[in-house]
């Protein structure tokens, strides 16, 4: 077990609205990743043939002393006309994460194969997606949480069709925010805070969906941000 100086997590500070924190820059200067290279083909060829890059958020600040955990989350991408990613909005009695908006995941469990067979299995028990309407493309690099989770994304694309039961003990909500919006620096708003003598910095990225607005932040913005610059590499 590694020594770690406590801390309070952001979402546990006095006071602190991650909705209203104030946004200290927008990356609208960077590229953003072309509709033709979000189609289903074109991300099947890029995880076939990956470029040289590297992951921008590798690890958030620890917060606790116990043991590292494995876990995995699928990233879906639903192939519409323009394809989308498909997340779920936590329940607020949750003991990680409660409330914030995620993708299907969890622990990876001993009888899993691997990180693959893991997120799987979670996002049919999570939302009833099941592994039928599901083709794995392949995974990001390990994105570890200031929770002690050792996360693999695992990305895959999804064939529309499937029906969604999601577990109300875990899934507040279930939505799709187009892939187009999220592959966007434009809509990557960069966050710091330093609090405790610790500085902690995290993207969000902001989605209004009809009359709700979808607050995306933290280690689920943290893996999209990375995904872009799989993309864009």
């Amino acid at each position: 077990m590694i020594s770690v100086k406590p801390f309070t997590p952001l979402s546990k500070l006095p006071n602190f609205d991650p909705v209203t924190f104030p946004v200290l820059g927008v990356d609208g200067h960077l590229p953003a990743v072309e509709l033709m290279h979000l189609q289903p083909g074109a991300l099947r060829r890029r995880f076939l043939a990956p470029p040289a890059w590297t992951p921008e958020i590798v690890a958030e600040p620890r917060f606790t002393q116990r043991q590292m955990r494995q876990a995995a989350v699928l990233i879906p991408i639903v192939e519409r006309e323009c394809p989308t990613v498909l997340l779920t909005q936590r329940t607020h009695h949750l003991s990680n994460h409660a409330g914030q908006i995620a993708f299907p995941g969890g622990k990876v469990d001993d009888t899993d194969a691997d990180a693959i067979m893991a997120a799987l299995r979670e996002a049919e028990e999570e939302v009833g997606l099941a592994a039928d309407f599901i083709q794995v493309l392949g995974t990001l690099p390990l994105y570890t949480t200031g929770s002690a989770f050792n996360i693999t994304p695992v990305v895959a694309l999804i064939t529309p069709g499937f029906k969604l039961e999601p577990n109300t003990g875990e899934v507040a909500d279930v939505f799709e925010v187009p892939l187009d919006f999220l592959m966007n620096p434009a809509h990557h708003h960069r966050h710091t805070l330093t609090a405790e003598g610790l500085r902690r910095d995290w993207f969000s990225m902001p989605y209004q969906d009809a009359q709700t607005e979808r607050f995306i932040w933290g280690a689920t913005a943290g893996m999209l941000r990375n995904f872009y610059r799989f993309l864009i590499a």
